[in-house]
């Protein structure tokens, strides 16, 4: 039954990839999908590209193993879409025409502006993907039996595939499919959890006290982030960090115009909403029904807490079928964040500044598919090494590069007069390396604990997620760059103004 249904998921994306592909005849059809979507089409694209394998898979299984701490990445990962709503959504579709680097690139024609944000874009990307391959490698190892390697190898060939043939118009497809059997698998279970506790909330919250090892300090916060700073980095680096998700924004290109990309944002947040609203009861199902000891046993991290749920409550009929939901999950947004580096790489660096903008369509197709399968194996190889990382704490490390690297320089771009290419060049390079050498030498890569880590010693850096750092010092370095340069363009800023507001 389980190989069924996981068979089945492939099947029905492969179908709608050799229907996608058909339409894809151009660089606009494979990058945006000819900027043909609706605007509830693109949100529940938006939707099924958002909630990933760290909303599925990891914030179930952080709230069944620390309880309220958990749900902070339900609250960032909802709240954030307030700020792509109100400061980024209709800037950058008017700006923009394919990448993040195009909206920028709108104002300031250097080609290093457009090169450093379409390294940031490939880096955001990248370091998304492995959370998503690391849960399809724990998820297809429990369904099936396949060792990791294996695992994470089939869903590497998957999503090529996806890409390579169907562009946008099959990723967005491909989303879409998932974020309708997602909020359907999750709405099972939930209603499952809840006829539990006899359809009460407080009867819920009653059993949560004794249901743990944690006792009554389930239902507070402190369980996981014992320090409060830590708390409040890794909520700044959720609620910041979408406006700055290449894989994200990039989804504003694939309607007609603001208005709709508005809309679009809408729907995602509705249906986004909801489905996190549902992360509680699968996280306090979990804790009750499975157990803590239950869901570390198959995994350390707590990744596979919700197809145990699912298992628990329906036996294998519903585990099978939440395991494939899962599955089609991380196949939808790998998808998604390949296209967005792909496009970075075919467009801005290869389209734009090897061929200065003198690129056939031809040219830029071929280019984009062949970055593809690049992007595709290093992320393959990079997952193969973190294997025992929980998928929620990878994305969050996403989320606070894309917050300290690509937020200030899109905020910068549309609202500062004074803003110059020195100051978006240097806020994106602090950003990014930053962040990236703040992880680096901090405890999810260093432990004096064999196996808790990927490397064995003290960690340099005590705070597990430094967006708290990172993302001031972007918005520092970007605001200093430009002071410490002379360099001035206010007609340029006015045309901006116009064109962002108004798309004229």
């Amino acid at each position: 039954m389980a190989i069924a249904l996981f068979c089945g998921i492939v099947f029905l994306t492969l179908v709608i990839t050799y229907f996608a592909a058909k339409k894809t005849n151009n660089a606009s059809d494979f990058y945006t999908a000819g900027g043909g979507l609706k605007g509830w089409q693109n949100g529940m694209a938006i939707a099924g590209d958002y909630m990933s394998a760290a909303s599925f898979l990891g914030i179930a299984g952080t709230i069944a193993l620390a309880g309220f701490d958990g749900f902070f990445y339900s609250i960032g990962f909802l709240v954030a879409y307030l700020v792509v709503l109100y400061l980024v959504a209709e800037p950058l579709r008017n700006l923009g025409k394919y990448t993040v680097a195009d909206m920028i690139a709108a104002r300031f024609s250097d080609k290093k502006v457009r090169g450093v944000a379409a390294l940031n874009t490939i880096s955001i990307s990248i370091f998304y993907m492995i959370a998503q391959l690391v849960g399809a490698g724990a998820l297809i190892k429990l369904l099936l039996g396949i060792d990791y390697t294996t695992s994470v190898l089939i869903v590497g060939v998957l999503m090529t595939i996806y890409v390579v043939f169907g562009g946008m118009h099959a990723t967005s497809w491909v989303q879409i499919t998932k974020a309708v059997l997602l909020m359907a698998g999750t709405f099972v279970i939930s209603i499952i959890v809840f006829a539990k506790f006899d359809f009460s909330v407080a009867v819920m919250f009653d059993h949560m006290k004794t249901a743990t090892p944690l006792g009554e300090a389930f239902l507070n916060p402190g369980n996981k982030y014992k320090v409060p700073l830590e708390t409040i980095s890794l909520n700044l680096a959720l609620v910041l960090g979408t406006a700055g998700l290449p894989h994200i924004l990039t989804r504003f290109f694939t309607v007609k115009d603001a208005p709709t990309a508005r809309s679009s944002v809408v729907y995602a947040t509705w249906i986004i909403g909801m489905f996190y609203i549902m992360t509680i009861f699968l996280g306090f199902g979990a804790a009750a029904f499975v157990g803590a000891e239950g869901i570390t046993a198959v995994d350390k991290g707590g990744n596979m807490a919700a197809p145990l749920l699912a298992k628990a409550l329906g036996g294998d009929l519903l585990f099978a079928f939440v395991s494939a939901v899962a599955f089609a999950t991380i196949l939808a947004v790998v998808t998604g964040l390949v296209l967005a580096a792909a496009s970075a790489f075919a467009h801005d660096f290869y389209g734009q500044i090897v061929r200065r903008g003198q690129a056939t369509e031809k040219e830029q197709l071929r280019t984009a598919r062949w970055a593809s399968i690049g992007v595709s194996v290093l992320s393959i190889i990079l997952a193969l090494f973190a294997q025992k990382l929980n998928v929620a704490f990878l994305v969050s490390l996403a989320f606070a590069v894309a917050a300290a690297a690509n937020l200030p320089v899109i905020l910068f771009t549309v609202f500062w007069k004074r803003f110059n290419t020195t100051g978006a060049v240097t806020g994106m390079l602090v950003g990014l390396f930053s962040t990236v050498i703040l992880v680096a030498i901090g405890p999810n890569v260093w432990s004096p604990e064999v196996g808790k880590a990927i490397l064995v010693g003290e960690p340099l850096f005590s705070m597990a997620n430094p967006g708290i750092i990172s993302i001031p010092l972007g918005f520092i370095a970007a605001y200093a760059g430009t002071l410490l340069s002379s360099s001035k363009d206010e007609v340029k800023y006015r045309e901006i103004v116009v064109k962002a507001n108004t798309g004229v």
